[in-house]
């Protein structure tokens, strides 16, 4: 029965192989039908033809497909899509050929097949080549990528191998690492796959993120228990510098764990017992600290441990600042505002010594690397900005000093700068307050003018930070509890949080998250966006400063009481309480603490581990334990 099935289809095989060459006879000859002679002898040559067609089609039955195409690129044939577009434009010419009405219709199909054959021809990459890879040059098509972003570049990748090669060049994710801030002032050779580099990057940022939110990372107290009561800190770039009672300045390096005792000057060794530290400042190159009988001293933090440069006030000093920019050091001392910095050769000298009308309350010197340098010192109402580079002969000058702000029975309360602009504190008093209490005054720095006037509280602001700010924004804290962020833009306050029961004293922000210390000694963490806090850590004693970056942030919690009684059992002891001492926080959050080595893996997984999830093992957070799905329960 099978055999009878396999001849007939073989009959009915020829048939339609026979009735396709009659048509294909048909379209060569331009005849539409045939008579009935003709068919005579059309079906003999057919039987004859036949005869052949079989022997081929057997032939061509028993071979696979893909033995054909081997046969047939061994012949010399380049591919059998060609071969195939080949035979499609002669049967439509020969068809067009045939009739009139096929002749008319003939412009327009052959428009049509040329645009496919075309499309054909652009996708089949194994024989034509991409106008784009052969028309335009490395250099020009680098030059048009150098506009796509990571996601763009990763699209082009995929479009072919040239382009690949375009897409995963060194310069453009060379310059792509420099535009998102990573790598700054590396050259193109320091890396051998910037691609990777910058992915490693991203991804130490999204951790160390991680980590900032939960809390994640390892604390240190930098302490010195010989110093007793700690009276000031500072820190920049990794440094961190604390001023003591006893007369001694510490110094640490953080990057490298060093830290080391800065020596005073001879005249304040002499001196028994030594004066305590009223205030000490340092950035990448020089360190500074102030006593309490007004000696002032410079160290290098490159070289050596004695002081490079020292001045003495005739009466207490009340405000010191060190440029983060230059070695630029202005100290102020009752009316007397001094500033001092190196010249070409490397020796310090005094730039100016201006009197103001008023005793100086603080100083600032306005960052940005200058010729000369430019300070902001205020005194009671007033503000003045110091430039020995003026004139004498100048109008609204007072001893070297021009007037930037003033408004009478309103005193000025904290101050920030930037290089282009200045925010000020203002306290609102008598008739004042019924301007809408106190403000924050915003001035130009080159025109001298007012450009903003920002919020309405009842309380005094305590500090302000313009400096570390975001663009656009301005973070302060005041005495009425709350931590507010305004928009330079539109000069409306955009985050208003409840951060401080004893009134806040320092604050810092970025783009996502706060962190403001207060006088109860709380240190908390704020996310921005949410306006929640994330987590918050106490100590002793008011924070006094705050600073943070990328991955660490440093806190110090100052006593106000510099002379604790009753802490020791006599009073010749060397130390004080530690209660009494106050405290400095190095946080790291680029370090696991959960990497130890006596915590298992399986107690380590986190949520792209699955074998984590398999045992159900100490995982990171207590909640997260996920039940069995082929159990009923829920």
């Amino acid at each position: 029965m099978g055999d009878d099935d396999l001849l007939a289809f073989r009959q009915q095989w020829k048939k339609e192989l026979e009735r396709t060459k009659e048509v294909k006879k048909q379209s060569s000859d331009g005849r539409p039908g045939l008579s009935g002679v003709d068919g005579g002898g059309s079906g003999r040559s057919g039987d004859a033809g036949g005869t052949g067609g079989e022997a081929a089609g057997l032939e061509a039955a028993e071979e696979p497909q893909y033995v054909s195409i081997a046969a047939g690129l061994l012949d010399g044939r380049s591919s059998p899509l060609l071969e195939r577009i080949a035979e499609e434009r002669t049967r439509r010419k020969r068809r067009c050929e045939g009739g009139g009405e096929q002749k008319c219709s003939g412009p327009r199909q052959r428009r049509r097949s040329s645009l496919i054959d075309q499309l054909i021809q652009d996708l089949n990459e194994t024989n034509d080549i991409p106008f784009f890879d052969v028309e335009l040059p490395y250099e020009l098509a680098l030059k048009i990528f150098q506009f796509l972003s990571k996601a763009d570049l990763g699209r082009c990748a995929q479009v072919s191998k040239s382009w690949r090669m375009l897409a995963e060049d060194e310069v453009l994710w060379y310059r792509l690492c420099l535009e998102e801030g990573y790598q700054s002032g590396a050259s193109v050779s320091d890396s051998p796959c910037w691609k990777s580099t910058l992915r490693d990057c991203y991804n130490t940022e999204k951790t160390v993120k991680y980590n900032w939110k939960n809390r994640v990372g390892s604390v240190s107290h930098l302490q010195y228990e010989l110093g007793k009561v700690l009276c000031d800190v500072s820190s920049c770039d990794g440094l961190v510098i604390a001023g003591y009672t006893s007369g001694d300045i510490r110094l640490w390096d953080t990057l490298h764990w060093d830290s080391g005792a800065l020596k005073a000057a001879h005249t304040i060794r002499d001196d028994f017992p030594p004066p305590h530290v009223s205030f000490v400042r340092v950035c990448e190159t020089v360190a500074s600290a102030v006593y309490e009988n007004g000696c002032v001293d410079v160290w290098s933090t490159e070289v050596g441990l004695e002081p490079i440069h020292h001045y003495q006030h005739l009466q207490r000093v009340h405000a010191l600042d060190l440029s983060i920019d230059g070695p630029v050091l202005a100290t102020a001392s009752g009316l007397e505002v001094r500033v001092d910095s190196p010249d070409d050769g490397g020796y310090w000298k005094s730039r100016c010594i201006t009197q103001l009308s008023k005793p100086v309350d603080g100083v600032l010197v306005v960052p940005g690397k200058r010729v000369l340098p430019l300070v902001l010192a205020w005194a009671g109402e007033s503000v003045s900005m110091l430039d020995s580079s003026w004139n004498e002969d100048e109008e609204e000058q007072n001893e070297g000093a021009r007037l930037l702000h003033y408004v009478y029975g309103q005193p000025v309360t904290c101050l920030d700068v930037t290089a282009c602009r200045a925010a000020l504190g203002v306290k609102s008093c008598g008739w004042g307050m019924n301007d809408g209490g106190n403000k924050v005054k915003v001035y130009s720095l080159e025109t001298r003018q007012p450009e903003l006037s920002l919020g309405n509280s009842p309380g005094d602001f305590t500090c302000i930070n313009l400096r570390d700010a975001p663009p656009h924004l301005l973070v302060c804290g005041n005495k009425d509890r709350r931590v507010r962020v305004f928009d330079l833009r539109t000069g409306t306050s955009v985050v208003s949080l409840y951060a401080h029961h004893l009134g806040v004293t320092t604050v810092q922000a970025d783009d996502w998250k706060i962190v403001s210390g207060g006088g109860e000694g709380l240190v908390s963490v704020w996310e921005m966006r949410m306006g929640t806090k994330l987590w918050e850590m106490h100590n002793r004693h008011p924070v006094r400063h705050i600073r943070f970056n990328a991955s660490t942030l440093v806190t110090a919690n100052i006593p106000d009481e510099k002379n604790p009684r009753g802490a020791c059992i006599t009073d010749d002891d060397l130390t004080a309480h530690r209660r009494h001492r106050g405290v400095i926080c190095y946080y790291d959050f680029s370090m696991n603490s959960s990497t130890q080595d006596h915590v298992l893996p399986i107690c380590r997984s986190n949520y792209s581990e699955t074998s984590g999830y398999n045992y159900n093992i100490g995982l990171a957070m207590p909640y997260d334990t996920l039940a069995d799905p082929r159990s009923s329960g829920l």
